[in-house]
């Protein structure tokens, strides 16, 4: 693709700031791309009504058209012009989580375009609560599909400037509007079924649904690949730097004399060795390229720093990746579901 793209550093006190916004509005209306912040990630965004631009995410993402995509809209009363049964429950998460990071799967009417959902009968649906994702959907007039705005495969973008590195080229327009807040991508609930189920964890966590609705699983199937996907983000490889990354788990001390070994013998066969540590441990790891995540008594600022993270290891062009483990419940789990995808699984035990 060779596309002209327009670049926008924009924040909600420029004083052009509606401007960018209603031309932003007119290309997404008009069947272009636009790349935005949300408070999740960054998301590329077309006319979720519009076959031909959705076709159009699916080439500049590089990807795999059986895989959903989430419809974003700014305005409540148009959500039942697209799904049905919107149940009691929807309506409390909604009152309590709408707008911000939470999806929910509702049975899709005809007017959703079977392209976005992959050919499933459901339909994913947020309203997201970054005001310059706000202000887009409503400028557009029509709700916009918006996957992470980074070639397929990649760490989510959580900065402009990856953005920029993804889909200059690829897209009408990037704004660039400064750090993505939680760093990783909206939790997934789909209501379709007796009881709700979380399809994709994230920052509204499990105990915060349930606090609202009472009684939520995790679905078994979250990293099975051979399943349909329900859900963006649960059949194909995410996330994933150009090294190759293994998670071990164990203790702070079998888990860093692990790593330190492990990068001593890559080391000497001339690999460059890149570590994610926990600030804590950062002193004690013996990698070419250490990268603090964050502390472990801030979940919220692990999440928010992985992706970054990840694509680092990119740019300072590491062979081999070791991470720590993140387990635990709530927001790690969200964390490591997504550290596993980057792996591929690769998981050590010591």
């Amino acid at each position: 693709m060779n596309k002209k793209t327009k670049i926008v550093v924009l924040t909600e006190n420029d004083p052009n700031y509606m401007q960018v916004i209603q031309e932003a509005g007119k290309i997404l209306r008009e069947g272009g791309l636009v790349a935005f912040p949300t408070e999740t990630v960054y998301g590329i965004g077309a006319n979720a009504l519009d076959e031909e631009a959705i076709k159009k995410i699916y080439l500049a993402k590089g990807r795999p058209s059986d895989n959903p995509l989430i419809m974003h809209i700014s305005d409540l009363n148009t959500l039942d012009k697209y799904v049905n049964d919107i149940n009691e429950k929807s309506k409390q998460l909604i009152a309590q989580f709408w707008p911000g990071p939470l999806t929910l799967i509702f049975h899709k009417k005809n007017s959703v375009p079977d392209i976005i959902t992959g050919g499933l009968e459901t339909v994913a649906v947020r309203m997201p609560k970054h005001p310059i994702a706000y202000d887009i959907i409503r400028s557009a007039g029509v709700p916009i599909a918006a996957p992470s705005a980074n070639i397929s495969g990649k760490p989510s973008p959580t900065r402009g400037r990856h953005v920029i590195e993804d889909l200059d080229g690829r897209v009408d327009m990037i704004i660039d509007g400064g750090k993505a807040t939680h760093g990783l991508e909206s939790t997934v609930l789909d209501m379709t079924g007796t009881i709700p189920s979380i399809l994709r964890p994230g920052s509204v966590t499990r105990s915060m649904i349930e606090s609202v609705i009472g009684e939520v699983s995790y679905d078994n199937h979250l990293e099975d690949v051979t399943q349909v996907p329900k859900s963006p983000g649960m059949k194909y490889k995410h996330y994933a730097p150009k090294a190759p990354i293994k998670i071990v788990v164990g203790s702070d001390d079998r888990v860093t004399d692990y790593i330190n070994s492990q990068s001593t013998i890559n080391q000497s066969q001339g690999l460059k060795v890149g570590i994610i540590s926990p600030i804590h441990r950062v002193d004690f790891m013996q990698g070419d390229v250490v990268l603090s995540i964050g502390s472990i008594d801030r979940p919220e600022e692990i999440a928010s720093n992985l992706f970054k993270i990840l694509r680092k290891f990119d740019e300072v062009n590491v062979d081999i990746i070791y991470s720590v483990d993140f387990q635990g419940e709530e927001l790690n789990i969200a964390i490591m579901n997504r550290l596993i995808k980057a792996a591929g699984h690769e998981i050590i035990t010591v």
